[in-house]
């Protein structure tokens, strides 16, 4: 009731669990996805890897009870664009799908702050180079900071063209398949 009674967004399905997930993602093609963790059958989290390996485009936020480090963690090294607690308000849980459509990558703050947490806590070495040029490192040090595409080309000035560009050769080099991942991968091996 609340996302189809606000103009400009609209349910296209909601489903009981993941069984059938890949098919219903083709067919119904959302800009974004609520996905909980907990479901009967396939669960959540296998959910949204079945959905990575044919989709990369679409937003998939976790809407979930769940806040604890494994199920975070797995969550987003699985290509999830964002975490949020069924506890988010009504009007944040609207912004945050509006800015999961627009490149964003929301989290609530709690998550948040662990996730900060958890990446503080892995140690790594540094010596890791993917061949980044400035400009590629520049685009990912934004997405690191939460920018969306059309943030990111009004920071640097360029076209969200050529934004895009700029982050499948990011995600080419880095080996991933999400800006989750990529922001993963950025703070495991210090990047930015």
């Amino acid at each position: 009731m609340l996302i189809d009674g606000t103009d400009g967004f609209q349910v296209l399905g909601a489903f009981k669990n993941c069984g059938n997930v890949a098919y219903e993602v083709g067919s119904y093609n959302p800009d974004v996805i609520l996905m909980d963790i907990d479901m009967p059958g396939i669960n959540g989290l296998e959910g949204l890897k079945i959905i990575r390996k044919q989709n990369t485009r679409v937003s998939i936020l976790m809407l979930t009870v769940f806040d604890d480090n494994k199920n975070i963690f797995e969550a987003l090294l699985s290509g999830a664009n964002g975490y949020l607690l069924k506890k988010t308000p009504p009007a944040k849980l609207l912004e945050y799908i509006q800015e999961a459509s627009t490149g964003g990558a929301p989290m609530t703050a709690s998550v948040a702050a662990q996730v900060l947490k958890m990446f503080s806590q892995i140690n790594v070495p540094t010596d890791q180079d993917y061949h980044l040029s400035s400009r590629e490192k520049q685009v990912l040090q934004l997405l690191v900071k939460g920018y969306s595409y059309k943030m990111i080309a009004g920071e640097m000035f360029i076209a969200m063209d050529t934004v895009r560009s700029h982050i499948k050769k990011i995600y080419e080099k880095l080996h991933v398949n999400s800006k989750s991942e990529a922001v993963a991968k950025a703070f495991r091996d210090r990047l930015v």
